[in-house]
Protein backbone atom coordinates (compact mmCIF):
# COMPACT_ATOMS: atom_id res chain seq x y z
CA UNK A 1 0.00 0.00 0.00
CA UNK A 2 1.52 3.45 -1.00
CA UNK A 3 0.09 5.30 1.76
CA UNK A 4 1.03 5.02 5.57
CA UNK A 5 -0.66 6.50 8.40
CA UNK A 6 2.07 9.07 8.61
CA UNK A 7 1.87 10.15 5.30
CA UNK A 8 -1.69 10.88 5.85
CA UNK A 9 -1.61 12.36 8.70
CA UNK A 10 0.62 15.01 7.06
CA UNK A 11 -1.46 15.02 4.39
CA UNK A 12 -4.03 16.12 6.63
CA UNK A 13 -2.39 19.06 8.46
CA UNK A 14 -4.10 21.01 10.27
CA UNK A 15 -6.23 17.80 12.03
CA UNK A 16 -5.94 16.60 15.07
CA UNK A 17 -8.22 13.95 16.41
CA UNK A 18 -11.19 14.13 18.64
CA UNK A 19 -10.84 15.04 22.39
CA UNK A 20 -11.91 11.59 23.60
CA UNK A 21 -12.84 8.29 21.65
CA UNK A 22 -16.59 7.20 20.96
CA UNK A 23 -17.75 3.68 20.81
CA UNK A 24 -20.60 3.99 17.69
CA UNK A 25 -22.45 1.59 15.43
CA UNK A 26 -21.43 2.75 12.16
CA UNK A 27 -17.99 4.45 11.36
CA UNK A 28 -18.24 6.47 7.31
CA UNK A 29 -15.80 8.20 5.91
CA UNK A 30 -17.55 10.56 2.91
CA UNK A 31 -14.96 10.13 0.16
CA UNK A 32 -15.74 12.70 -2.42
CA UNK A 33 -14.45 13.54 -5.95
CA UNK A 34 -13.32 16.87 -6.54
CA UNK A 35 -11.02 15.39 -10.14
CA UNK A 36 -11.28 17.57 -12.78
CA UNK A 37 -14.38 16.34 -14.32
CA UNK A 38 -16.29 18.02 -11.44
CA UNK A 39 -17.13 21.38 -12.36
CA UNK A 40 -18.87 24.13 -9.84
CA UNK A 41 -22.45 22.55 -10.12
CA UNK A 42 -21.37 19.57 -9.40
CA UNK A 43 -18.89 20.10 -6.51
CA UNK A 44 -22.19 22.25 -4.59
CA UNK A 45 -24.13 19.05 -5.65
CA UNK A 46 -21.96 16.79 -3.73
CA UNK A 47 -20.94 19.41 -0.78
CA UNK A 48 -24.59 20.28 -0.50
CA UNK A 49 -26.22 16.90 -0.74
CA UNK A 50 -23.97 15.85 2.10
CA UNK A 51 -24.75 17.86 4.48
CA UNK A 52 -28.73 17.58 3.62
CA UNK A 53 -28.58 14.34 4.21
CA UNK A 54 -26.21 13.90 7.32
CA UNK A 55 -28.51 16.62 8.65
CA UNK A 56 -31.93 15.01 7.87
CA UNK A 57 -34.89 13.88 10.24
CA UNK A 58 -34.53 10.98 8.48
CA UNK A 59 -30.71 9.91 8.82
CA UNK A 60 -31.15 11.62 12.65
CA UNK A 61 -33.78 9.31 13.70
CA UNK A 62 -31.82 6.25 12.28
CA UNK A 63 -29.08 7.39 14.58
CA UNK A 64 -31.50 7.64 17.51
CA UNK A 65 -32.86 4.14 16.60
CA UNK A 66 -29.17 2.53 16.70
CA UNK A 67 -27.50 0.83 20.15
CA UNK A 68 -25.47 3.88 20.64
CA UNK A 69 -27.09 6.00 19.49
CA UNK A 70 -24.10 7.53 17.98
CA UNK A 71 -22.45 7.05 14.27
CA UNK A 72 -19.21 8.90 13.49
CA UNK A 73 -18.31 10.39 9.99
CA UNK A 74 -15.31 11.73 8.44
CA UNK A 75 -15.57 14.06 4.72
CA UNK A 76 -12.51 14.07 3.02
CA UNK A 77 -12.04 15.00 -0.54
CA UNK A 78 -9.80 13.61 -3.24
CA UNK A 79 -8.80 13.78 -7.16
CA UNK A 80 -5.87 11.62 -8.30
CA UNK A 81 -3.15 9.86 -6.67
CA UNK A 82 -2.11 11.35 -3.27
CA UNK A 83 -4.17 14.65 -3.71
CA UNK A 84 -6.61 15.15 -0.89
CA UNK A 85 -8.07 17.17 1.58
CA UNK A 86 -9.75 16.46 4.51
CA UNK A 87 -12.60 18.35 5.13
CA UNK A 88 -14.50 17.29 8.57
CA UNK A 89 -12.05 15.36 11.06
CA UNK A 90 -13.89 12.17 12.65
CA UNK A 91 -16.95 13.83 14.33
CA UNK A 92 -19.36 11.28 16.81
CA UNK A 93 -23.07 12.18 15.30
CA UNK A 94 -25.73 11.57 18.45
CA UNK A 95 -28.21 13.75 17.44
CA UNK A 96 -29.49 16.52 15.52
CA UNK A 97 -26.75 19.24 17.07
CA UNK A 98 -24.17 17.19 16.12
CA UNK A 99 -25.46 16.38 12.53
CA UNK A 100 -26.18 20.51 11.81
CA UNK A 101 -22.58 20.97 13.07
CA UNK A 102 -20.96 18.27 10.45
CA UNK A 103 -23.34 20.00 7.96
CA UNK A 104 -21.80 23.24 8.72
CA UNK A 105 -18.30 21.97 7.95
CA UNK A 106 -18.89 20.68 4.41
CA UNK A 107 -20.79 23.70 3.39
CA UNK A 108 -18.31 26.02 5.02
CA UNK A 109 -14.86 24.16 4.31
CA UNK A 110 -15.57 22.34 1.43
CA UNK A 111 -13.68 23.33 -1.90
CA UNK A 112 -14.34 26.03 -3.48
CA UNK A 113 -11.55 25.90 -5.85
CA UNK A 114 -13.28 23.31 -8.11
CA UNK A 115 -10.44 20.42 -8.44
CA UNK A 116 -7.14 20.17 -7.89
CA UNK A 117 -4.41 22.98 -8.74
CA UNK A 118 -1.76 20.12 -10.46
CA UNK A 119 -2.34 16.82 -12.11
CA UNK A 120 -6.19 16.30 -11.61
CA UNK A 121 -7.20 12.85 -12.39
CA UNK A 122 -9.83 10.18 -10.79
CA UNK A 123 -8.32 7.67 -8.69
CA UNK A 124 -10.83 5.80 -6.79
CA UNK A 125 -8.41 3.25 -6.06
CA UNK A 126 -6.42 5.86 -4.19
CA UNK A 127 -10.20 7.06 -2.02
CA UNK A 128 -10.41 3.66 -1.38
CA UNK A 129 -7.05 3.02 0.24
CA UNK A 130 -7.66 6.86 2.17
CA UNK A 131 -10.51 5.10 3.48
CA UNK A 132 -9.25 2.29 5.04
CA UNK A 133 -6.18 4.56 6.52
CA UNK A 134 -8.95 6.94 7.88
CA UNK A 135 -10.63 3.73 9.52
CA UNK A 136 -7.65 2.88 11.05
CA UNK A 137 -7.55 6.13 12.49
CA UNK A 138 -10.54 6.26 14.46
CA UNK A 139 -9.82 6.74 17.79
CA UNK A 140 -12.87 4.95 19.20
CA UNK A 141 -14.62 1.43 18.03
CA UNK A 142 -17.17 1.35 15.14
CA UNK A 143 -19.06 -2.05 14.55
CA UNK A 144 -19.41 -1.42 11.16
CA UNK A 145 -17.01 0.86 9.01
CA UNK A 146 -18.42 1.90 5.67
CA UNK A 147 -15.82 3.93 2.99
CA UNK A 148 -18.81 6.28 0.58
CA UNK A 149 -17.46 7.02 -2.52
CA UNK A 150 -18.62 9.71 -5.07
CA UNK A 151 -17.84 10.00 -8.15
CA UNK A 152 -18.50 11.04 -11.25
CA UNK A 153 -15.73 8.96 -13.16
CA UNK A 154 -13.92 5.80 -14.01
CA UNK A 155 -10.65 4.85 -12.22
CA UNK A 156 -7.74 6.40 -14.43
CA UNK A 157 -4.58 7.22 -12.10
CA UNK A 158 -2.74 5.06 -9.20
CA UNK A 159 -3.31 1.47 -8.63
CA UNK A 160 -6.01 -0.84 -10.29
CA UNK A 161 -9.18 -0.47 -8.44
CA UNK A 162 -9.68 -3.92 -7.82
CA UNK A 163 -6.47 -3.99 -5.83
CA UNK A 164 -7.59 -1.34 -3.47
CA UNK A 165 -11.09 -2.69 -3.09
CA UNK A 166 -9.82 -6.03 -2.09
CA UNK A 167 -7.24 -4.46 0.70
CA UNK A 168 -10.45 -2.77 1.77
CA UNK A 169 -12.76 -6.42 2.43
CA UNK A 170 -9.68 -7.39 3.92
CA UNK A 171 -9.19 -4.66 6.65
CA UNK A 172 -13.41 -5.42 7.09
CA UNK A 173 -14.66 -2.61 5.57
CA UNK A 174 -17.63 -2.36 3.22
CA UNK A 175 -17.31 0.01 -0.04
CA UNK A 176 -20.78 1.75 -1.16
CA UNK A 177 -20.92 4.35 -3.75
CA UNK A 178 -23.35 6.79 -5.74
CA UNK A 179 -22.22 7.74 -9.11
CA UNK A 180 -23.07 10.74 -10.71
CA UNK A 181 -23.56 10.63 -14.30
CA UNK A 182 -20.15 10.30 -16.22
CA UNK A 183 -20.30 13.07 -19.56
CA UNK A 184 -18.23 12.34 -22.24
CA UNK A 185 -17.94 14.38 -25.57
CA UNK A 186 -21.30 15.94 -24.29
CA UNK A 187 -23.32 12.48 -23.79
CA UNK A 188 -24.09 11.39 -20.11
CA UNK A 189 -23.11 7.64 -19.35
CA UNK A 190 -24.15 5.83 -16.37
CA UNK A 191 -21.78 4.32 -14.18
CA UNK A 192 -23.87 2.13 -11.88
CA UNK A 193 -22.56 -1.23 -13.82
CA UNK A 194 -18.94 0.43 -13.35
CA UNK A 195 -19.25 0.67 -9.76
CA UNK A 196 -21.03 -2.39 -9.18
CA UNK A 197 -18.63 -4.75 -11.06
CA UNK A 198 -15.72 -2.78 -10.12
CA UNK A 199 -15.69 -0.44 -6.58
CA UNK A 200 -18.10 -1.91 -4.14
CA UNK A 201 -17.35 -4.95 -1.76
CA UNK A 202 -17.92 -5.96 1.42
CA UNK A 203 -20.65 -7.09 3.73
CA UNK A 204 -23.98 -5.58 2.23
CA UNK A 205 -22.20 -3.62 -0.05
CA UNK A 206 -24.20 -1.44 -2.24
CA UNK A 207 -24.43 1.13 -5.41
CA UNK A 208 -27.09 3.77 -4.74
CA UNK A 209 -28.36 4.54 -8.33
CA UNK A 210 -29.76 7.96 -8.91
CA UNK A 211 -32.21 9.18 -11.66
CA UNK A 212 -31.12 12.57 -11.79
CA UNK A 213 -28.69 15.01 -10.21
CA UNK A 214 -31.40 16.45 -8.85
CA UNK A 215 -32.01 13.36 -7.19
CA UNK A 216 -28.30 13.53 -5.60
CA UNK A 217 -29.31 14.97 -1.99
CA UNK A 218 -32.31 12.55 -1.71
CA UNK A 219 -30.55 9.31 -2.75
CA UNK A 220 -27.57 9.99 -0.27
CA UNK A 221 -30.13 10.08 2.49
CA UNK A 222 -31.89 7.35 1.64
CA UNK A 223 -28.23 5.88 0.98
CA UNK A 224 -27.64 6.66 5.00
CA UNK A 225 -30.57 5.36 5.89
CA UNK A 226 -29.73 2.03 4.26
CA UNK A 227 -26.40 1.81 5.46
CA UNK A 228 -27.24 2.57 9.28
CA UNK A 229 -30.10 0.73 9.23
CA UNK A 230 -28.24 -2.25 8.21
CA UNK A 231 -26.05 -2.09 11.63
CA UNK A 232 -29.20 -2.45 13.48
CA UNK A 233 -30.70 -5.13 11.38
CA UNK A 234 -27.41 -6.67 12.66
CA UNK A 235 -27.92 -5.84 16.09
CA UNK A 236 -31.10 -7.20 15.67
CA UNK A 237 -30.60 -10.54 14.69
CA UNK A 238 -27.26 -11.26 17.04
CA UNK A 239 -29.92 -10.12 20.69
CA UNK A 240 -32.21 -12.93 18.76
CA UNK A 241 -29.64 -15.65 18.77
Amino acid sequence: MALTLAMLAGMMLPWAPPAHATDVDTAIVFAVDVSASIDPSTAALQRDGHAAAISSPEVVATIARSRSGCIAVTYVEWSSQGQMRLVVPWTSVCGGADAQAVASGIRNKGDRGYGCHTYCATSISFAIDLGVLLLESFPGHAARKIIDISANGTNNDGVPVEESRLRAIANGCTINAIALPEVLRGIPRDLTRYFADNVIGGPNAFVMPLSTPRDYALALRRKMVREISRSLSSEKMLAQR
